[in-house]
Formats: structure tokens, C-alpha cells, sequence
């Protein structure tokens, strides 16, 4: 026997995924470049973002290597004024919505 559909299970789903989107569903990308030292990107990561040195350090590689990496996720709020602040040291960053 089907169950029978109920629009109210539907419309919270849905605003529940919304609200994820908005809350967390954001990474913050550090792109690799030819001009930024190791040293230059590792330190911005621990000020900016709180990391720990090898934190900073393995993300710089996944950078250097992958060309790009999430150094960072959660809401855009959160994320933007630390992508600004990297992005004023000479490094490039954004701030990308996760595909869900």
C-alpha cells in the first residue's frame, strides 16, 4: 500500500536544504599562482583562517599541486571577509556555493 503523499514533509525538506545552502554550503578556494611562497600562503592560512602550521602547510600543497583547494567551509557570511582578507595579502581566493 503507497503511503500517502504528504506536502508538509515536502515543503520542510526543502526549505531544510535551502537553509544548509545558506549556512554551511560554501568553500573558501585558495588558488595556486606563480608569485606566493609557500612561507607568504602558509602564514596568511594560520591568520586568516585559524589553522594550525601543519594545516596551512598541507593545504598549500594540495594549492600548489591540485591548482586550487578548499581550504576552508561553512556560510558565506563567514567565509567572504576571510577570502577578502586573503585576497588583500596578493592571493587569490573565492568563495564558491557547494553543488549539492
Amino acid at each position: 500500500m503507497p503511503f500517502p503523499k504528504n506536502d508538509t514533509l515536502t515543503d520542510i525538506s526543502e526549505e531544510t536544504d535551502v537553509l544548509t545552502a545558506e549556512d554551511e554550503g560554501c568553500n573558501l578556494i585558495v588558488w595556486n599562482d606563480d608569485v606566493n611562497t609557500f612561507e607568504w600562503v602558509i602564514d596568511t592560512l594560520m591568520e586568516v583562517c585559524g589553522h594550525s602550521h601543519e594545516q596551512a602547510e598541507q593545504c598549500s600543497y594540495f594549492i600548489h599541486y591540485k591548482g586550487k583547494y578548499a581550504v576552508k567551509n561553512g556560510s558565506y557570511d563567514d567565509l567572504k571577509p576571510q577570502c577578502d582578507a586573503i585576497t588583500d595579502r596578493g592571493i587569490n581566493a573565492t568563495v564558491e556555493v557547494v553543488a549539492g
